[in-house]
């Protein structure tokens, strides 16, 4: 599977594993020019900003250690965007990794990293 099909089959299984989990997915793939958020959800009281990673196997290591300090700060620049563009307030903000381990023949594995990084 070529890597833009792969990642969006993963952020698809990561919106369905972190709404199976109790979180309300508020927008996916939202774009500006400095990037893009693959999820953006609402846990209870907290603005959620998910980075979703997939990998069909762990050569160069597991799906969430490839959000590095650079795509970190990419994504508290992302996220700060986001809330001016929209109407959506929370007392609390927390980035979250997602993992997707595509395995053959088996289901892919989901690993949720709540608060991965502040």
């Amino acid at each position: 599977m070529p890597t833009k099909p792969l990642g969006d089959h993963g952020e698809r299984i990561a919106a369905a594993y972190l709404t199976d989990a109790g979180l309300r997915v508020l927008d996916r793939n939202w774009r500006c020019r400095e990037g893009e958020l693959d999820i953006v959800a609402r846990d209870r009281e907290a603005l959620v900003f998910c980075e979703v990673k997939t990998r069909r196997g762990t050569g160069f290591g597991h799906p969430v250690e490839a959000v590095t300090a650079v795509k970190q700060r990419r994504l508290h620049t992302l996220a700060q965007r986001w809330l001016a563009a929209h109407d959506e307030h929370a007392p609390d903000l927390r980035f979250d990794v997602v993992g997707v381990l595509m395995r053959p023949g088996r289901p892919a594995l989901v690993t949720h990293l709540r608060g991965a990084f502040s």
